[in-house]
């Protein structure tokens, strides 16, 4: 098929807004009938689409064919990543790949490609003579970024108060065409120059950074505007003219005109040494010897920053989160931020997460450290798309197509790729089955964990070369292939690499960086290894080295150690800490304790933790699951950290690990708790974990004072931060002389009111069975001075409905937990206390929905008649069977009537109120368990069902937080007359988004804690040793101090 001259067009699948084409209808009309001798061409075959910007009988206009199926052609070609199934044996494909930067999750497609004999050419190394990339969207991206950041102001300003023009404009993929656009950007142009903007917003300074085609796409739309460019240096003499302008004028002007500004990386650093000038070549060959000045000189005047720039991460970012948050306390005039580099956690810190077309902004309140969904309230707007040039489809594909088109002859007809021309050639990543010479350095990074250089668990570094060094190569290293030169060369010389780092230049004008840890077991080779590279980086004159070819890339050699065998496997940089289970609370938990030693987090908790942590070296975590992949996903990213598969029930392995660590943080569920407890005695290893203390963990306290060790169990939430929240108010109401007469406490993990969006208000972030079963359990509290006990069958009909003083829009209710009584023990208030309380929170109205749901049946865990094996009942005849209906056939009435439903409820006496039967048939509907659908053969009871249903219908989506809330209520009473004393204490967290990545709110108050306590014992802060709880202030004063440090926000009040 390989160079038959039939060409295919992919129907793109990876996101429902790409609805650009590689080649438009009259690009393949002058292609198809240019004659196949000229174009290459014989027939065009496309894929059908329904959301394509060019419908599929305009391509069949001009000669093509439609079909889905592509296997009559020899080059198929698209615009991004198509579906691994996509994939067709002994073609050629081209489209945007990203496999040359060696990225982990492009490496499945690369595989798949060269299991295929796939040829694979990549649009992003078509690069030109001039050594600019020929294919691209850049200054689409820049055009549609300004456009909707515009947009976004108009409404973000009328949340502030002022009215604005760009409140008539639309986002980008509201417009017919570009020039349809632009003309709406010139009609709210001719509105600021004839009308004004509010003098309140004024001067309206746009800031932009980059030069290239993004910023240029960004600057194009913005000149439509009335507008004057001043110079950085010119930003403070402007602000003081509009202060003097305001002062002096009795009647606030209107300003008619918007300020750009273009800083360059001058504007954004300055050089450490002050002797020295700014130099953009040593900048960026050596950008640790510059200091940011960005966020001193720059954003304190600006009201957008449009961020079109390139970076990596051994620079300095742009502006950093804490930066931020200092410039808003100080007043900065900044409303938004349009990130058109989409650079998740990059040059723009808090920016930690992309936006959608359909939902672009989202808003980060710089005093609070929340990210929310909407335009009101405090902070700043940001706009991250990933996407952007699809708002601009029809120009977008013109423009691509045009370009394109002169090489698709080429890439049709050809079999051998030596005959094609040069930028075609260097474009092509695989061919028959193989990666082409410039591109071998991809399985040599892939497999730079080779046998010969095995990483040590405990360290992450090389084991078994005795020196090594950490080789930093920056320049253009992979479009012009550098990478393996260098890769060459230490191999050449006997040496093996082992890849750290590796940021990828994302244009052919930005260089790449790498950062290789090289080792060799003879001094003289790895010397030999630092010369070669030298001299490549640093040509000499006489070498006859023409300049251009000078400094192709530059180099930094780190420090050479002697990592000589006899350390073995137990040497190590730092104390190691073993967490056991990769589950959700694992990551929170490893990024702390990996953070540690770092001289960023010690910023972030200087204000308390050195009280009580003494700056360290950094500590290294373990993290081990059964199964490696999830121990892999849940380290990616964390420096410090290593994956390790184990098995904790083969006891061989277990003491192995635990014998090399300091201390251990189990994370599993309780009954592996004593096996582990078991080790650790046995190798004098404290352990953490954040499940209650059951009598088999009591049991070794003995034990564990005799091998002097703590074992700190129920350190993470609720048990966890409700103890030392808890103990800290009652140690402070005793201290003071007074007596406890109340002590209540309620705590829930429950949806952000923005994600409660169900008729339940309720999701789960997990299996749903615990917290189903959790709702059948009996309770036992004390109130005023009476023992309650509650039946587990009558729960949800004990549910009372809760207001906090401090939460007013919350409306809540409360389940009683479980036993209460044993936390007046614990707590030693069981005498003085006429009232002991402990509940769950729920949104109100869950209660009389999940009791309803019971007493139909849907919780009961028999196994059914109807589930039988064999028997394939539907979700509707099962509901027909629980409410004793007639229609065993006939589903349609109960499917769709509601009202008979409500009716039927009320009749069976199910529910006394008809409101509760009417969110109770929503609930129903909303879970699908009135489908005409099959219930699947796994299910025996209706408890499986609604497992099943709720754990699909009530999941949390990428972008929706979960939330938790902690509140303690105390009543103090004073012997001496004094008059009674109430104490509130609040924990309410949100889910945080870093780095793409969601934490639930959940994981971050188990996880952190737990980490804490670790830290604690690390520092030898907790001294007490046996099995305890954190109870005692050697616990709970610093954990909460360093919680607090942490961002989380606990609130304290006195009546």
């Amino acid at each position: 098929m390989l160079g038959n001259g039939v060409v295919g067009i992919l129907s793109e699948s990876s996101n429902m807004w790409e609805r650009r084409a590689p080649l438009t209808p009259s690009h393949c009309s002058r292609l198809l009938h240019g004659g196949r001798g000229k174009t290459g061409v014989a027939r065009i075959i496309v894929q059908p689409s329904t959301k394509r910007i060019h419908h599929d009988t305009l391509y069949e206009d001009v000669g093509c064919e439609i079909s889905d199926d592509l296997s009559e052609c020899g080059l198929i070609v698209g615009i991004k990543q198509p579906k691994l199934e996509m994939i067709l044996p002994n073609r050629a494909y081209a489209f945007f790949s990203h496999t040359h930067k060696v990225q982990k999750e492009n490496m499945s497609l690369l595989d798949k490609v060269l299991a295929e004999k796939v040829s694979l050419y990549d649009y992003e190394l078509i690069i030109g003579d001039h050594g600019k990339r020929l294919l691209a969207f850049g200054k689409f991206a820049g055009r549609a970024g300004l456009i909707d950041l515009l947009s976004g102001l108009g409404k973000r300003y009328l949340n502030l108060g002022y009215s604005t023009p760009f409140l008539s404009l639309g986002a980008s993929y509201m417009y017919s065409s570009l020039a349809a656009a632009k003309a709406a950007v010139i009609s709210v142009g001719e509105e600021i120059a004839t009308l004004g903007l509010p003098s309140g917003i004024c001067p309206l300074v746009f800031v932009f950074t980059g030069s290239g085609n993004v910023s240029q796409g960004a600057q194009e739309i913005f000149k439509l505007l009335p507008h004057t460019f001043v110079d950085a240096s010119k930003l403070p003499e402007l602000f003081a003219m509009s202060r003097d302008l305001a002062q002096h004028t009795p009647a606030p002007k209107r300003a008619f005109q918007v300020y750009g500004c273009l800083v360059t990386c001058e504007d954004m650093v300055e050089p450490k040494d002050p002797t020295r000038r700014f130099d953009k070549t040593d900048y960026y060959a050596h950008p640790e010897h510059y200091n940011p000045i960005f966020h001193e000189r720059i954003a304190p005047y600006a009201s957008v920053i449009v961020n079109c720039m390139y970076w990596e991460k051994r620079f300095p970012r742009l502006l950093s989160t804490k930066q931020l948050q200092e410039l808003m306390r100080n007043g900065c005039p900044l409303v938004g931020i349009s990130d058109i580099t989409c650079d998740i956690g990059g040059s723009i810190e808090f920016v930690n997460q992309s936006t959608s077309i359909e939902s672009p902004f989202f808003r980060y309140d710089p005093f609070t450290n929340l990210y929310h969904y909407d335009m009101e309230g405090n902070g700043v707007i940001c706009l991250a798309v990933d996407i952007l040039p699809t708002e601009f489809a029809k120009e977008a594909s013109q423009h691509f197509g045009d370009i394109l088109s002169q090489f698709i002859g080429s890439l049709a007809c050809t079999k051998d790729i030596s005959e094609l021309p040069s930028h075609l050639r260097r474009a092509c990543i695989a061919h028959g089955g193989s990666l082409t010479h410039l591109y071998e350095y991809i399985p040599r990074m892939r497999n730079s964990d080779s046998d010969d250089m095995e990483i040590s668990p405990a360290s992450g570094h090389l084991k078994k070369k005795k020196y090594t060094t950490l080789v930093s190569l920056s320049g253009h290293l992979f479009d012009q292939f550098l990478i393996n030169e260098a890769l060459d060369i230490i191999e050449a010389a006997g040496g093996s690499f082992h890849l750290v780092r590796c940021e990828v230049g994302q244009s052919a004008n930005a260089m790449s960086y790498s950062e290789l840890e090289v080792g060799a077991d003879d001094s003289s080779v790895l010397d030999q290894i630092i010369d070669s590279l030298t001299s490549i980086a640093n040509p000499s004159e006489k070498s006859g080295v023409s300049d251009k070819e000078k400094n192709k890339f530059s180099l930094r050699i780190g420090k050479v150690h002697d990592c000589g065998p006899e350390k073995g496997d137990d040497s190590k940089n730092g104390p190691a800490v073993l967490i056991l289970g990769a589950g959700r609370v694992c990551r929170p938990a490893a990024e702390l304790l990996a953070s540690t030693g770092s001289s960023l987090s010690w910023q972030c908790f200087e204000t308390c933790v050195g009280t009580y942590i003494e700056e360290t070296e950094d500590v290294q975590v373990i993290v081990a699951s059964l199964y490696l992949k999830d121990a892999e996903e849940t380290v990616e990213g964390i420096s410090n950290a290593t994956a390790i598969q184990l098995d904790v029930t083969d006891h061989g392995s277990l003491c192995k690990y635990i014998s090399k660590v300091d201390i251990v943080i189990s994370l599993l569920p309780p009954s592996f708790h004593v096996i582990i407890a078991d080790a650790c005695l046995e190798f004098k290893k404290h352990l953490v974990t954040a499940s209650y203390i059951n009598d088999a963990m009591s049991r070794l306290d003995d034990k564990a004072k005799s091998a002097g060790i703590t074992i700190l169990g129920e350190m993470g939430l609720d048990p966890g931060i409700d103890h030392m929240m808890a103990m800290k108010m009652i140690n402070q109401a005793h201290i003071k002389g007074g007596r406890i007469r109340s002590f209540t406490s309620y705590c829930g993990g429950l949806p952000s009111p923005a994600a409660a969006n169900n008729p339940l208000a309720y999701k789960f972030s997990w299996n749903p069975a615990g917290a189903i079963r959790a709702g059948r359990n009996p309770a036992t509290y004390k109130s005023l001075g009476e023992i309650v006990h509650i039946d587990g069958n009558k729960l949800y009909d004990s549910a009372a409905r809760l207001q906090i003083p401090d939460l007013p829009a919350f409306a809540l209710e409360c389940l009683p937990n479980r036993n209460s009584l044993v936390y007046g023990d614990l707590y030693g208030i069981g005498q003085e206390a006429s009232t002991i309380f402990r509940g769950t929170l729920r949104y109100e109205g869950f209660s009389d929905i999940m009791g309803t749901l019971a007493k139909i049946g849907f919780f009961n865990m028999e196994a059914h008649p109807m589930l039988k094996e064999g028997k394939k009942p539907t979700y509707g005849s099962f509901l027909n069977e629980l409410l004793k209906t007639d229609r065993s056939e006939n589903l349609d009435e109960v499917m769709f009537d509601a009202k008979e439903m409500v009716e039927r409820l009320m009749t069976l006496g199910l529910c006394r109120e008809k409101a509760t039967a009417m969110k109770t048939v929503k609930t129903i509907k909303f879970l699908g368990l009135h489908e005409n659908k099959e219930i699947p053969g796994t299910c025996q009871s209706a408890f499986d069902i609604t497992c099943l249903c709720m754990e699909e219908r009530l999941a949390y989506s990428k972008i929706e937080q979960d939330m938790v809330l902690l509140h303690h209520e105390v009543e103090i009473d004073f012997p001496d007359g004094r008059p009674t004393e109430n104490h509130r204490a609040t924990l309410l967290e949100f889910g945080r988004i870093n780095n793409g990545r969601m934490a639930t709110a959940m994981a971050l108050t188990v996880g952190i804690p737990a980490a804490i306590g670790a830290l604690l014992l690390l520092e030898n802060k907790i001294m007490t040793r046996g099995v305890i709880r954190p109870l005692e202030p050697e616990v709970y004063v610093p954990a909460l101090d360093i919680l607090e440090a942490y961002g989380f926000r606990l609130l304290e009040k006195m009546d």
